[in-house]
């Protein structure tokens, strides 16, 4: 197992399809972190938020991360960030996705959107770069 491989399992631990015989009042004494989580199509609920994020500041990079680990799309507009913190910012939160399973994508200039493995994301943007 290697380093990357150590990290990652100490951030996020892979889940193992394990089977529990729980009865009924045992299972309602579970936290919600550990029910038991069911296998299969992923399902977005009428209730999934996408939280809005425009930092000033590399220190706003930790409330997003416990955001995407809460399993909540981020959407982040860098606009407003010194340019010298903005790749900083996108380099911290490239590894909290990495980490987590989940998916990075920009969406606009110095827009980005990341979300948990829970909440996949579709579809491409043409920003025109390649004009």
């Amino acid at each position: 197992m290697g380093l990357t491989d150590k990290i990652k399992n100490f951030i996020a631990p892979e889940e193992t399809d394990e089977e529990l015989n729980l009865t009924e009042a045992e299972a309602e004494r579970l936290s919600e972190y550990e029910q038991p989580q069911v296998q299969g199509a992923t399902k977005v609920t009428a209730n999934t938020n996408i939280v809005l994020f425009e930092p000033r500041q590399f220190d706003e990079s930790q409330e997003i991360a416990y955001h995407i680990k809460a399993k909540r799309a981020c959407a982040i507009n860098l606009h407003r960030m010194p340019g010298e913190y903005r790749q900083r910012m996108i380099d911290f939160l490239t590894g909290v996705i990495y980490a987590l399973d989940g998916s990075i994508n920009k969406v606009g200039e110095n827009v980005i959107l990341c979300s948990p493995k829970s909440m996949p994301v579709g579809g491409e943007i043409d920003l025109g770069e390649d004009r």
